[in-house]
């Protein structure tokens, strides 16, 4: 993707199967300056990559809006002190329609009220704050408080019509359904009577509940095409339409009251009122399920959103000020007590406490933090009071960072989605001609009233037909997916790559930093005749001048056991070979077995322990007082707690797990023993990761890298799946794949554990979808009859679905139109279930 290209998250409403979302997405396009559009049924959004120079913003919400379908925008208005005159006003209007996400803005200079229209999610209030004092000018209080969910607001909205109106259609279509099963005779109503009430029941369900179907046709239709919508409308219009002509024009449509002698679906008149309202309530019905199901998807998000405190404690001039999020400031100097959420993201200036960080990383032991330490918003602060300096605010902090990447994640597109896309292509005009065939055909040589049957099974064809939960089978997945990754830790950066991950056959994991501490520590130490303590003080004593990392390890390992060190004199750095300097007045030389020799010391028969040492992978350092050795202390890169483990764990999933380092081969073959690794790839530079990574690309192997993301970045990018192990704190840099917010390699098996359970779960999802097509379309064109028919009739238990020809009842198509999205919403939601199995 071109770099100067800029990427937006902008809301659509109003989509419904995977038709809407092609001509969503076709429309954004067409749009000049729009280089791709990325449009999901089940988040709802479209990311759109364009060119800031040639697209507007407007020009895309117009682009939406003319295909049919609603852009999610708000309205806020904000009041604007400093004003004085015209000129003030047009400058605050520039500054607030140059943000990103901003649609229009309004100034009035008397009511010093700024009339915002924004997207919600890319804006916000800190934002118009700082676009406006930018300008010389003072955001002051915001009259309509601060700014709220407002996708939230609008997916309650949406669930409170479809509620309305479905409770509505179904409490009319009920009083239908009860009248049309009811002899005119027992109401002492004419037949024509009773179906002008029917009219009069089924007209504002037709019109009122069910106008979002037309709208959404007329929409398709401007553009030449059709949708989900184009088949409700058409389905129920027909009955509707049908029964219509039939109540008001009763000669024109004689045949029809043969049905009544026959009664197929036991219709006391020849209308089909009841056909045309409900099936608009259950397909409402439906809807609201589904959206309700929707809106668990994104659960995820909304913890993450729920997590923002709403003030910060900022010291101003020496004083405490509780303050709006959105005015911390850059530099701002906070205090946090405890207990508190530390607000955005900085450093230590002062004090010390415990951090539980598990809400960002998944990591449940509190980290330590002194002055220097990066604390991150949103974590809470468990004992100790504590002033740090804010670094990062609004949209760059950890947390907004995290929200994004799910965001994205969750907008994109899996490659396996791309078959059930071409399908819907072609799905509602193939569904279209199939319903004209059934018309036809039933019409020309169906059994009496073969009008009557023909419109029933075109309804059935056209309603059960919808696409609605192929357009659902993917998306819902991926959103429930990358969720529950960012709960354990794991940023799934796109689809594609949580669909790659459950391809992966090999794993190569670098050592430094991944298998291992990153850091050397004194593993063993071993005397002739000193005390440990004593072998130890001394080296370390004379280590204090050195700035080897062997030599810090040793010096650490001292402070930690509380030895009194002293300053060492004469002190020598023998380059590739060790130190020596005087303690005490003694004379102590550390270093290898070659400058032992040098010197011609005595070994006193050390040397087998040292070559045992170091073929488990450490490195043994010869400790000399006055002219004899005295001991060995081994020092090692130490394997974290986890690594066998994580080994174990991906060995479970059938990888072969492969350590690629640059340690010379008995050092990396000693520490692949320890956790089980398969294979060695060992004296490997840096620059030369990625081409042992195609190496084992070109023998047909599907390879996940694990590295920190930062040396090992060829290599990360060569693999089919980048894995990087952070700390949470380069979220916003990190080029991998999939990043692991704690330094937890067994975080690797999880994600790919996470990745094989959700393409599971997609494809049982497609197969239902595709499944629900292939078998029910034919059952709703009738072909049931030609069996039933060779077999003197429909078995008793299958007439409340087939009537007594195999006719399928369009009531009952609705039903399973409303059940099959559902179905696949609820069975993506099991994804929630998934857990770390220790």
């Amino acid at each position: 993707m071109d770099t100067k290209v800029k990427q937006l998250i902008l809301p659509v409403r109003g989509m419904t199967c995977a038709s809407c979302v092609s001509h969503v997405q076709d429309a954004l396009e067409e749009v000049e300056g729009v280089a791709e559009a990325r449009v999901n049924l089940a988040t709802e959004k479209a990311a759109v990559f364009y060119h800031p120079e040639t697209a507007s913003l407007k020009s895309m919400v117009q682009a939406v809006q003319d295909a049919g379908y609603e852009a999610g925008t708000s309205k806020i208005t904000l009041s604007v002190g400093g004003m004085t005159c015209a000129s003030c006003v047009s400058h605050v209007e520039e500054a607030l329609n140059e943000i990103d996400g901003v649609l229009s803005a309004s100034v009035n200079l008397a009511t010093e009220r700024a009339t915002v229209e924004y997207v919600p999610g890319v804006v916000d209030l800190g934002d118009f704050r700082r676009a406006v004092a930018g300008a010389g000018y003072e955001l002051r209080e915001t009259p309509e408080g601060e700014m709220r969910d407002r996708e939230a607001e609008a997916r309650a909205g949406e669930l409170g019509t479809l509620r309305r109106k479905g409770v509505t259609a179904g409490i009319l279509g009920g009083l239908i359904l009860v009248l049309m099963w009811t002899p005119p005779t027992v109401l002492g109503l004419s037949e024509f009577q009773l179906n002008v009430l029917m009219l009069a029941l089924a007209t504002p369900v037709q019109f009122w509940a069910g106008f979002q179907f037309y709208r959404g046709a007329w929409g398709a239709l401007k553009h030449r095409t059709s949708n989900m919508n184009t088949l409700v409308a058409m389905g129920t219009s027909v009955a509707y339409v049908y029964s219509t002509l039939l109540t008001l024009f009763e000669d024109m449509f004689s045949e029809a009251h043969v049905l009544h002698t026959h009664s197929v679906f036991g219709h006391s008149t020849g209308t089909y009122f009841d056909a045309s309202a409900i099936i608009i309530a259950l397909i409402l019905f439906g809807r609201y399920l589904e959206a309700r199901a929707k809106g668990q998807t994104s659960q995820a998000i909304r913890k993450l959103m729920g997590l923002r405190p709403k003030t910060a404690t900022v010291i101003v001039d020496g004083e405490e000020r509780l303050v709006p999020i959105e005015e911390v400031a850059v530099g701002d100097i906070i205090l946090v007590r405890p207990g508190e959420k530390v607000p955005v993201d900085g450093r230590v200036v002062e004090g010390r406490s415990s951090v539980d960080e598990s809400m960002l990383t998944g990591e449940s032991l509190p980290v330590e933090k002194t002055e220097g330490s990066p604390v991150y918003g949103v974590t809470i602060n468990k004992t100790g009071a504590f002033k740090f300096e804010a670094l990062k605010v609004g949209r760059d902090t950890v947390l907004a960072q995290i929200i994004k990447l799910v965001e994205e994640a969750q907008g994109s597109k899996a490659p396996i989605q791309r078959l059930a896309d071409v399908v819907a292509s072609y799905f509602v005009p193939a569904v279209m001609a199939i319903a004209l065939i059934t018309l036809l055909l039933w019409w020309m040589w169906g059994p009496p009233p073969s009008l009557a049957i023909a419109i029933l099974n075109t309804i059935a064809v056209l309603i059960i037909a919808c696409p609605c939960a192929l357009g659902l089978a993917t998306p819902t997945s991926i959103m429930v997916g990358t969720g529950k990754g960012a709960e354990n830790g794991i940023l799934i950066r796109s689809a594609e790559a949580l669909e790659m991950a459950h391809k992966i056959k090999a794993v190569v994991l670098d050592k430094t930093g991944t298998l291992t501490q990153g850091q050397p520590a004194v593993t063993d130490i071993v005397t002739d005749g000193l005390p440990q303590e004593e072998l130890l003080r001394l080296a370390a004593s004379a280590e204090r001048s050195s700035e080897h990392p062997l030599g810090a390890a040793i010096v650490e390992r001292a402070r930690e056991l509380g030895l009194a060190l002293e300053d060492p004199t004469d002190f020598n750095a023998i380059p590739g070979h060790g130190i020596e300097a005087l303690i005490s007045g003694k004379r102590v030389v550390l270093g290898n077995l070659k400058l032992m020799e040098e010197r011609s010391f005595s070994l006193n028969g050390l040397e087998d322990r040292a070559t045992q040492l170091a073929g488990e992978g450490k490195t043994p350092m010869f400790i000399a007082v006055e002219g004899s050795v005295r001991g060995i202390i081994a020092v090692a890169d130490t394997l974290k707690p986890e690594s066998r483990e994580a080994v174990e764990k991906l060995h479970k999933l059938g990888l072969e797990v492969i350590m690629i380092t640059g340690d010379n081969r008995r050092t990396a073959e000693a520490i692949a023993r320890q956790v089980g690794i398969d294979r060695v790839l060992a004296e490997v530079l840096p620059e030369d990761k990625a081409t042992e990574v195609k190496k084992l690309q070109a023998q047909g192997k599907v390879v996940a890298m694990v590295g920190d993301g930062i040396n090992d970045a060829p290599a990360l990018a060569q693999a089919d799946v980048g894995i990087a192990i952070g700390t949470g704190t380069d979220v916003a840099m990190e080029s991998a794949d999939v990043t692991l917010m704690r330094g937890d390699v067994r975080g690797v098996a999880t994600a790919i554990a996470l990745s094989k359970a959700t393409i599971r779960n997609i494809k049982q999802n497609l197969f239902w979808a595709f499944f629900y097509n292939v078998m029910l379309i034919p059952v709703a064109a009738g072909v049931l009859y030609l069996v039933f028919s060779q077999m003197g009739g429909v078995p008793f238990a299958l007439r409340w679905v087939l009537g007594d020809f195999g006719f399928l009842n369009p009531v009952l198509a609705g039903a399973a139109m409303a059940f099959s999205s559902v179905t696949v919403v609820s069975n993506a939601l099991r994804l929630n279930r998934f857990r770390v199995k220790s």
